[in-house]
């Protein structure tokens, strides 16, 4: 029998290396013969921590919010007894969150051990790259343009035009880059894919630095992600050990090896040419372009950038056929795609789907609708580039266009969903606040122009809004998208744009009428109490900090607006639901 503890960065936040110790005491007082492993994350991280048991015979029993306390059952489950934790097997509902994905890039998450390269190698890990150098370097870039593979960190653009230029351009010294700079909020795909499935990447990228000539790989991975970095260094050292890396790769005669760069945090540095001047040690700010990187990039060489997801597919591609990968999805997009269910979700974690599923199905088929029995309201797309998508919109199918002509954008696939308690002029001011600090200042449109919108955004949800603001903002917007010099600026106005575009009504409340139709922007709060339910307890009174209320025992109380510091201890308190918000 196998036990299998799930430590990803989500698990062990959930307690899961505990989990694991408890466990592993239990077996050894036991003098059971129970194998105990670890793997990563599996995608259910809203069940975390997770235990895996293997019978003998390969049935599995996935326990979920296993705690300290249940390592004894589980110890007895190791002995044969597995009613013992027959209480912390997953529900059916909540299977269902896997069993309606497609996995791909995530295929091996949550399933082999990450710290194992036998583990890899027993599910067919390097055997992609052992086919691909019997092919000639242009033999595996049609494969890949036949797959219809295209960039998964935002943009969409064709992974094989971007190798084939590479590969084609002038130039002895070639560089292959992983952009590991996730830095959208909500975000975590690449983290989950190098922690939980390190030699896929590893793997995926030696075909592509086959396939454009290049002899040197960097991981470029933002230091906040101390997990998958300490995974990554292991797996290539365990890589470079069994000459997956280094020189005569395979006794092929192809040299090639690979190191990690960590990047500081700047969101901008996940803009390829801005993370290519923080490679180089400069500040990490965009060039112009053209030359593009294929022809002028690391050290004014040839450099191909790809995102972690994109490098994760690859393996599979090669060893089942690029017409495999192009048969899912769309005409427009191919294959499946990550994304990072967050937010107000009832089921919030990792999904990989195909390209074509719609916004519902993937938010309420998948991630079991909204928390609490609230009313979906819209959905973030695309990180602090993107937009929001309304409810009317929710049949809208996912793949690049489609997303784009809702004013959002794939990204790298963040999905941040919202209830009706969101306010949306509050979200737009939110990735706004994040643009604006992000910004690298190099052009005058990006520093300036998103500083402006972030000004006029606060004064509306603090209620200082003025006639003329929404048509300011979308000015500011087409001046900024016309003027900035990379993607981060350009796209920087997206969440103003669709929260205009899809709520005009709320920016209008905030406006004109001072109120905020959600109840969320403090300043515009009114907290009132209804004479007919107040039974005069004084419990809102006594819980007052600013002595706000007043009113004598079994009287119906009142609040002094002017005194009122909109705190929400008087509703919070109050048993009879007196208090109400304007």
């Amino acid at each position: 029998m196998k036990i299998i503890v799930g430590q990803g960065s989500c698990g062990i936040a959930a307690g899961a290396q505990k989990v694991y110790d408890a466990i592993e005491a239990e077996l050894k007082a036991a003098g059971s013969q129970a194998q105990l492993g670890i793997t990563g994350c599996l995608g259910l991280c809203w069940l975390e921590p997770l235990v895996d048991i293997y019978e003998d015979d390969g049935r599995l029993h996935r326990l979920v919010r296993v705690k300290e306390g249940d390592a004894a059952k589980i110890a007895a489950a190791a002995a044969g007894d597995l009613s013992a934790v027959a209480e912390l097997e997953i529900a059916p509902e909540d299977a269902e969150f896997l069993e309606k994905q497609t996995r791909i890039a995530l295929r091996n998450c949550g399933i082999t051990d990450p710290t194992s390269i036998d583990a890899y190698v027993e599910r067919g890990g390097y055997e992609a790259i052992r086919k691909a150098l019997t092919m000639t370097p242009e033999a595996v870039i049609e494969e890949i343009k036949i797959s219809g593979l295209a960039g998964r960190g935002g943009a969409g653009f064709p992974t094989w035009f971007k190798w084939d230029a590479a590969r084609k351009a002038a130039g002895q010294d070639k560089h292959l880059i992983c952009n590991a700079d996730e830095g959208d909020p909500g975000a975590f795909m690449d983290r989950a894919v190098i922690e939980s499935d390190p030699h896929n990447l590893i793997e995926g990228m030696l075909i592509g630095a086959y396939a454009i000539g290049a002899g040197e790989m960097i991981v470029y991975v933002r230091a906040e992600y101390p997990l998958a970095i300490v995974r990554l260094k292991k797996a290539i050292a365990d890589a470079r050990a069994r000459g997956y890396l280094g020189k005569n790769i395979m006794n092929s005669g192809f040299d090639c090896d690979m190191r990690i760069k960590m990047g500081a945090g700047a969101f901008v540095c996940g803009e390829e040419t801005a993370l290519i001047e923080s490679l180089e040690g400069k500040r990490g700010m965009p060039r112009l372009k053209p030359p593009f990187p294929a022809q002028r990039g690391y050290k004014d060489e040839p450099s191909n950038i790809n995102n972690v997801e994109t490098f994760a597919n690859v393996a599979w591609i090669i060893n089942h056929g690029g017409a495999a990968f192009a048969a899912m999805g769309t005409p427009d997009s191919r294959g499946t795609k990550v994304f990072a269910l967050t937010g107000k979700i009832r089921r919030g974690g990792l999904v990989e789907i195909p390209m074509g599923m719609t916004l519902r199905e993937v938010i309420f088929d998948i991630g079991g609708g909204i928390k609490d029995g609230k009313e979906f309201k819209a959905v973030q797309m695309g990180g602090p580039s993107g937009g929001c998508i309304p409810a009317s919109l929710l049949d809208t199918v996912i793949d690049y266009k489609k997303l784009a002509a809702t004013g959002a954008i794939m990204g790298s696939g963040g999905m941040v969903v919202m209830d009706e308690d969101t306010c949306m002029v509050g979200m737009a001011k939110f990735f706004l606040d994040f643009t604006a600090k992000e910004s690298c200042g190099k052009c005058v449109h990006c520093r300036i122009g998103t500083k402006r919108m972030q000004e006029i955004l606060t004064r509306i949800v603090n209620g200082e809004g003025r006639e003329g603001d929404v048509e300011l903002l979308l000015e500011l917007c087409e001046a900024i998208k016309d003027g900035a010099l990379c993607g981060l600026g350009q796209t920087a106005p997206n969440p103003v744009l669709t929260t205009i575009r899809y709520f005009r009504d709320e920016y209008e409340a905030h406006i004109n009428e001072k109120r905020c139709p959600a109840h969320a922007c403090t300043p515009l709060l009114r907290y009132k109490i209804d004479p007919d339910k107040c039974r005069g307890c004084t419990l809102c009174a006594k819980k007052c900090p600013v002595s706000a209320i007043s009113g004598a025992l079994k009287t119906a109380h009142t609040i002094d607006s002017s005194a009122c510091i909109k705190c929400g201890a008087c509703k919070s308190s109050c048993k009879f639901g007196a208090v109400y918000v304007e």
